[in-house]
C-alpha cells in the first residue's frame, strides 16, 4: 500500500492548492481527480462565464456606440464567442497538465503522485482510488476533502442541459437563444442575464421570489442593476413564484404566481436555473472515517476547515463556508498549514473581496448598510458617485459610486465597503487590507495616489469623513452623502 504525507481527494482550486502547498513543505502527496483538473474554476464555471462576461462587455459597448451614431449593431456570431472561450479553457488546462507533468518530471515523482478516478474513505487514514472498474487503496497521515459542488436542481424538472440548462449546459449552447428565462435572481443569475442582455441577441426573463434582486445587498446597489437590466429590455418577474416549467411546444413554458395571487403563463426558447450548488459529498463515504456533517446537514465540518476526525480536512464547496474560487484556495491553504506547522490562529473570513460581474460591476468587503441596521451596528457612512471621479469622467463610465462603512467613534475603523461602476473591483483590495490590519482611514487619506484613477473616489470617501474633502457633501447633495446610522435613523454629517 502506497503511503503519504498528505491525501487530496478533488482537483479542483481548493484541491489543487492544497496539493501545492503540501509540495511547498516537502511532503509527500497524491492528488485524486475524478475527471478534469481545474474543475469549476475552469469548466463550466468561473472561467468560462467571466470570459463570457467579458466578451458581452465589449459587444455591448461597440453596439452602444454604433447604434448612437445612427450605425447598425455589431453581428458577433456564436460559434466566433465559442471559439474564444475554448481557448480560455484551453490555455488554463494545458497550464495546469503541463505544471503537473514537470512537476513530477523535475522532482522524479518524489513530491506529487498523480492519481484519476474517483476517490472515498475507507478509514481516517485509507482513501480508495476508484477508476474504470478498478480499485486500489492508499495511506495518509492527512487528508483533505475539495470535491467541489454541482448545480442544485429541482427534483419535478427535467434537466436536459439542453433546453432546461444548469451552468453546466450553458456554455455548450449552439446559438443565441431567441429567448430565455432565468430561474433565480442571485449573484449567478444575474450575472448571466448581463450576459445575454449585453449580447442583444436573447429576450431575458428573469424570476425573483423576492420583491428585488440581489437582496443581500443593499437597495441601492440592487435598484441600479435592476434599473439597467429593465433599459436592455431584461423583464424581471418580482415576488413570483414557479408553478411550473416544462418543455411544450419545441420550447419551454413556465407559469409564474405571484404574490397578489395573479398567475401568467409565458412561453420562451430555453430555460437556466440557477438556484445554488450542492457539495459533492456522497461519494466521500466519510461515515467510514468517523467524519460528521456540519450542524446544518448539508455540509462537511463547522471548525475552521478541520472536521471532527483531526486529520481531515473539508475545505472549498464542502467546507460550508464561502464557495468562492479565492476562498476555497485559501482554505486549503490554511488546512495544510494546520496540519504541518503549530497554526493555530484561525481562518478569517471578515475581509473577503468579492466580485460580482453585473452591469455595472460590482465589488465588496465586509459588511454593508443593511447588515448594519440589521445587527444594530452604529456607523458612519460616506458615498461617493462616480459621476465627480475624474477617471470615471475620462472614460465615460460615470455610473456608479463607492460607498464606505466605518465605526461610529472617534477611531473611525473600516467595516465595509461597496464599489459599483466600471474598475470596481480593481479598488476594493486595499480597503480588504485595511480591514484585515485594523488599520485607520488616515492611511488612505494621506496616500498619494495615482491620477486619474477610479481608487481616487475611495481618498474622497475618508477625507469627507475627516472633514476634508475636495467636494463638500453639503454642496453637492445629488453626488456624495456622509450620515451616521444610528438605531436604523440616518442622520446627516454636513459639515462646512
Amino acid at each position: 500500500m502506497d503511503n503519504f504525507d498528505l491525501i487530496v481527494i478533488g482537483g479542483g482550486p481548493a484541491g489543487y492548492a492544497a496539493a501545492m502547498r503540501g509540495i511547498d513543505f516537502g511532503k509527500k502527496v497524491c492528488l485524486i481527480e475524478k475527471k478534469r483538473v481545474g474543475g469549476a474554476g475552469v469548466y463550466d464555471g468561473a472561467l468560462t462565464s467571466k470570459t463570457l462576461w467579458e466578451l458581452s462587455n465589449k459587444v455591448a459597448g461597440i453596439n452602444n456606440s454604433l447604434l448612437s451614431g445612427g450605425r447598425s449593431a455589431y453581428d458577433v456570431p456564436w460559434k466566433t464567442l465559442k471559439k474564444v472561450l475554448d481557448e480560455a479553457v484551453f490555455e488554463r488546462k494545458f497550464q495546469y497538465s503541463c505544471h503537473i507533468k514537470l512537476l513530477q518530471t523535475e522532482t522524479n515523482g518524489r513530491l506529487l503522485q498523480y492519481e484519476r478516478g474517483i476517490g472515498s474513505l475507507v478509514s481516517k487514514n485509507e482513501v480508495k482510488i476508484t477508476q474504470n472498474g478498478e480499485e486500489k487503496i492508499i495511506c495518509g497521515e492527512n487528508i483533505v476533502l475539495a470535491t467541489g459542488s454541482r448545480p442544485r436542481k429541482l427534483d419535478n424538472i427535467e434537466f436536459d442541459e439542453k433546453n432546461i440548462l444548469t451552468s453546466d449546459g450553458i456554455d455548450h449552447l449552439e446559438d443565441y437563444p431567441k429567448s430565455m428565462v432565468i430561474v433565480g435572481a442571485g449573484v449567478i443569475g444575474c450575472e448571466y442575464a448581463t450576459i445575454f442582455s449585453n449580447f442583444g441577441k436573447t429576450k431575458v426573463y428573469l424570476i425573483d421570489r423576492q420583491d428585488r434582486i440581489l437582496p443581500f445587498e443593499d437597495k441601492d446597489i440592487s435598484s441600479l442593476v435592476a434599473g439597467n437590466f429593465e433599459e436592455q429590455g431584461v423583464t424581471i418577474h418580482h415576488s413570483a413564484h414557479l408553478e411550473r416549467l416544462e418543455q411544450k411546444g419545441g420550447g419551454i413554458e413556465y407559469e409564474l404566481k405571484y404574490g397578489d395571487g395573479r398567475t401568467e403563463v409565458i412561453q420562451v426558447e430555453k430555460a437556466l436555473f440557477a438556484i445554488g450548488r450542492v457539495p459533492n459529498i456522497k461519494s466521500l463515504n466519510i461515515e467510514n472515517a468517523g467524519v460528521k456533517m456540519s450542524k446544518r446537514g448539508r455540509h462537511i465540518g463547522d471548525t475552521d476547515t478541520q472536521t471532527n476526525i483531526p486529520n481531515i480536512f473539508a475545505v472549498g464547496d464542502v467546507s460550508g463556508r464561502i464557495a468562492l474560487v479565492n476562498m476555497g484556495e485559501i482554505e486549503a491553504r490554511h488546512a495544510v498549514e494546520k496540519a504541518f506547522t503549530n497554526k493555530i490562529e484561525k481562518l478569517s473570513y471578515d475581509n473577503v473581496c468579492t466580485i460580482m460581474f453585473l452591469k455595472p460591476e460590482v465589488a465588496a468587503v465586509g459588511v454593508n448598510e443593511s447588515q448594519c441596521i440589521e445587527k444594530n451596528i452604529p456607523v458612519k457612512v460616506v458615498k461617493v458617485d462616480y459621476s465627480v471621479i475624474a477617471r470615471a469622467i475620462a472614460m465615460r463610465k460615470t455610473q456608479g459610486f463607492f460607498k464606505i462603512i466605518v465605526t461610529n467613534d472617534d477611531e473611525m475603523r473600516i467595516l465595509g465597503m461597496r464599489a459599483v461602476g466600471e474598475h470596481a473591483s480593481t479598488a476594493i483590495q486595499g480597503v480588504g487590507l485595511l480591514i484585515q490590519m485594523n488599520a485607520p482611514i488616515e492611511v488612505l487619506s494621506e496616500l498619494v495616489h495615482p491620477h486619474p484613477s477610479i481608487v481616487e473616489g475611495i481618498q474622497e470617501c475618508v477625507r469627507m469623513l475627516l472633514n476634508k474633502s475636495l467636494f463638500k457633501s453639503s454642496v453637492f447633495k445629488d453626488k456624495l452623502a456622509c450620515y451616521s446610522l444610528v438605531d436604523g435613523v440616518k442622520t446627516p454629517l454636513e459639515r462646512l
